[in-house]
């Protein structure tokens, strides 16, 4: 834990790799950046967010549909949406050491002392990012031999420098004045190919955002389904993107999965600001139900000039991670763009008829998205959790019953008494019927229980020799430490109602 009483990165890296929630991926050969492998915890803690998600999201709505379309989609869906002209991010290369760069995350500023400038600085995006452009602006100062005050640096993104700052900027990779290249637009949709011939007319793409499945089977739902305005569509689902510069572990890579839903409702500014303040509030409470710290929440509305060209608004949601206050889910209201473009381009008609009033309109929609790799990022880091019981630190995971990879552990107080095992196993199966536990009779009860603790398992259950009179057994909470005596029935009621 770090000064703040927040867990570092490699805290949770540390354990995300020992306790197999995340690998990276195809590690036995290197690695492949931005892309990982989700081991046997965090698999099951990952569906279970999805799984609270979709429960929260979908299931307990009467206004709320579910989807699950392809990865894949005709060519035309991103030629209409966009993505094909203008789903890109600005680069940058370093011609001496070739390494690329994200130029909205290149920071520069130049170097002044009494009005005279004596060079530039270069950062890459990052929480301390400020202190260490002083530093080397100071480092730059020393070395030039100069006298005099600096005068306050102001950093601004690479992606916004000018041509006659290309020469002055250093590479943050050499310090090399002049060895950056001009900004330039990137991609970010991985090429693939459908067919036996790879030629112009088998390209395709996977797809970068789960959204425009959604919008594309916009006319099936309304005619399959019985729904009316507003409603929404939601989709879990995998997307792709080729980044630049994937980092922060899982925060931001090339193959993630997003929650996401197109919530539908009728014409009218009022209208939509109101649907639009109203998710805002739904995911915040969300989160914060789930076991984000909520301290740890901030919001933050995109300026005017700053919103994508069909968003008439879009409010982000962030979460304090250790590198820094990064977005978290997006609430975007995004007009009836992407109708509109569909219905142009496919020359389908996508309209809404509205059986009340006889009007035909395209409705306009509000996009609440959360990245599932994002939100788990965010579980951990709100969860880890340090203190100390008789006289020993104990690091544990504070996560949310629904979340917890296990839920009970279950204990034979020994495991050479075959009367107590039994027990345990016959507990074990029992409850194995209702939720994930697991079993464990190696070790001292107390290390059993630190094991526990240290992937989020909300309850232990040790069956000892009172169990085999009484039929009664400890329940130990997670998070207090403190120990029931009750029965099964009980134990079965108090875990029912957490999980």
């Amino acid at each position: 834990m770090d000064k703040a009483g927040q867990v570092s990165m490699e805290a949770i890296v540390s354990l995300c790799r020992r306790r197999g929630f995340i690998f990276q991926s195809s590690e036995i050969y290197g690695g492949l950046n931005g892309f990982f492998d989700y081991g046997p915890l965090g698999v099951e803690l990952r569906n279970n967010i999805k799984q609270a998600w979709w429960r929260d999201m979908v299931q307990s709505r009467e206004d709320m549909v579910g989807l699950d379309s392809s990865i894949i989609a005709h060519p035309r869906v991103w030629k209409a949406s966009g993505h094909i002209e203008g789903f890109s991010d600005p680069m940058v290369d370093c011609r001496v050491s070739k390494m690329r760069y994200r130029a909205d995350q290149l920071f520069f500023a130049p170097v002044v002392v009494e009005g005279r400038v004596l060079g530039y600085v270069s950062v890459l995006e990052d929480v301390d990012m400020q202190a260490q452009a002083e530093e080397a602006a100071n480092k730059l100062k020393r070395k030039l031999a100069v006298q005099g005050s600096l005068e306050a640096l102001v950093l601004q993104p690479y992606a916004e420098s000018r041509p006659e700052q290309w020469a002055l900027v250093p590479s943050p990779a050499t310090g090399e004045p002049g060895s950056l290249t001009a900004p330039r637009a990137f991609n970010l949709m991985f090429e693939t190919h459908v067919g036996a011939l790879q030629d112009a007319a088998s390209v395709a793409y996977l797809r970068p955002e789960t959204a425009q499945g959604i919008f594309i089977n916009f006319r099936n739902v309304l005619d399959s389904t019985r729904i009316k305005l507003p409603f929404g569509i939601a989709q879990i689902g995998k997307a792709f993107r080729n980044e630049i510069t994937p980092r922060n572990f899982i925060f931001r890579s090339r193959e993630f999965e997003q929650m996401e839903i197109e919530y539908f409702i009728p014409l009218g500014e009022e209208t939509w600001r109101k649907a639009h303040a109203e998710w805002i509030q739904t995911r915040r409470r969300w989160l914060e139900s789930m076991g984000l710290d909520p301290k740890r929440l901030k919001e933050q509305a995109h300026p005017q000039e700053k919103l994508a060209h069909y968003a008439c608004a879009c409010t982000d949601i962030l979460f304090d991670f250790p590198f820094g206050t990064q977005e978290l889910e997006g609430i975007a209201a995004r007009g009836n763009y992407d109708l509109t473009q569909h219905s142009t381009h496919s020359g389908k008609n996508l309209e809404y008829h509205d059986e009340v009033t006889g009007e035909r309109f395209l409705p306009q929609v509000i996009e609440p998205s959360l990245g599932v790799d994002r939100m788990l990022l965010a579980v951990l880091c709100s969860a880890y959790s340090t203190d100390v019981i008789d006289g020993e630190e104990r690091q544990f995971l504070r996560l949310h019953p629904r979340l917890a990879p296990i839920k009970v552990g279950i204990f034979p107080l020994v495991k050479n008494k075959p009367e107590l095992v039994q027990k345990a196993r016959e507990y074990y199966e029992r409850l194995n019927r209702r939720w994930n536990v697991f079993y464990d009779a190696s070790g001292a009860i107390g290390r059993r229980y630190r094991r526990m603790d240290e992937i989020g398992t909300p309850f232990c259950i040790t069956i000892d020799y009172q169990t085999l009179e009484d039929q009664s057994v400890t329940l130990r909470h997670r998070d207090s430490a403190v120990q029931q005596r009750m029965g099964m029935e009980g134990v079965m009621a108090v875990v029912g109602e957490a999980v």
